[in-house]
């Protein structure tokens, strides 16, 4: 039996698990340290664009804000406490 993963909803926090290759290298250097230390970690789902790509923000140690867009591949939602894997 195949489980449903169920689609995160805008203004949860979600798991940036990872970053598409080649996303970093067009972009300043204060962006890529900045988006490489979220991920992995818990980060605010703002929404869905038209291709489905998921809109997340957060603010990086500066206290500036960024945006980016992946794919909901690269996104998943946090475990809820007390329920584990079943394997």
């Amino acid at each position: 039996m195949r489980m449903r993963i169920r689609k995160p909803k805008p203004g949860e926090m979600v798991i940036l698990t990872g970053l598409p290759a080649g996303f970093l290298d067009d972009l300043p250097t204060e962006d890529q340290l900045a988006i490489s230390k979220v991920v992995g970690k818990r980060v605010r789902l703002e929404g869905y664009d038209a291709d489905g790509r998921a809109e997340l923000m957060f603010r990086d140690a500066e206290g500036i804000l960024h945006t980016i867009w992946v794919r909901q591949s690269f996104v998943k939602s946090p475990q809820k406490p007390g329920r584990a894997k079943s394997g």
